[in-house]
């Protein structure tokens, strides 16, 4: 059961994000990213507010992504991409990535904080951070 409204063509987009995003981390970075963008869809809150649905979360403007700007992201999404997107729309949460709501890839070490956001923990080449609970309860309480 989906933790977050879709249909196949939104479960593709992300499947498309997810893999322009942390292909090279392999399909464990690829699943940390799909967190990322599946908690935005429930956050209700922060730069998150007025995201519902897979599309507005790929798509935001500020504070979207970045590979939605190259041409990579524009591949067709392929099957065993789709699979690790559903599995991420099933509610399936991995550490560190599971209330997430940020990720980045850094030159050198993770900072413990990035823009007053706590640093979870890494994963190869990507740094994640997380909301407190009274910014963001909807991210802890799923």
């Amino acid at each position: 059961m989906a933790v977050i409204p879709t249909n196949s063509e939104q479960t593709r987009l992300l499947a498309r994000l997810m893999r322009a995003e942390a292909e090279g981390d392999g399909e464990m970075g690829m699943l940390l990213v799909g967190n990322v963008g599946v908690n935005r869809v429930l956050a209700d809150c922060l730069d998150f507010d007025d995201i519902r649905t897979i599309e507005q979360m790929v798509y935001q403007s500020p504070g979207g992504f970045e590979a939605v700007q190259k041409s990579y992201f524009y591949q067709k999404a392929r099957e065993r991409d789709v699979r690790l997107a559903e599995k991420v729309i099933r509610g399936l949460q991995y550490r560190p990535a599971e209330i997430s709501l940020w990720f980045y890839r850094p030159a050198g070490d993770c900072p413990p904080t990035w823009y007053g956001q706590i640093n979870s923990g890494r994963y190869k080449s990507h740094c994640f951070f997380i909301p407190t609970y009274q910014e963001c309860p909807n991210v802890y309480t799923r």
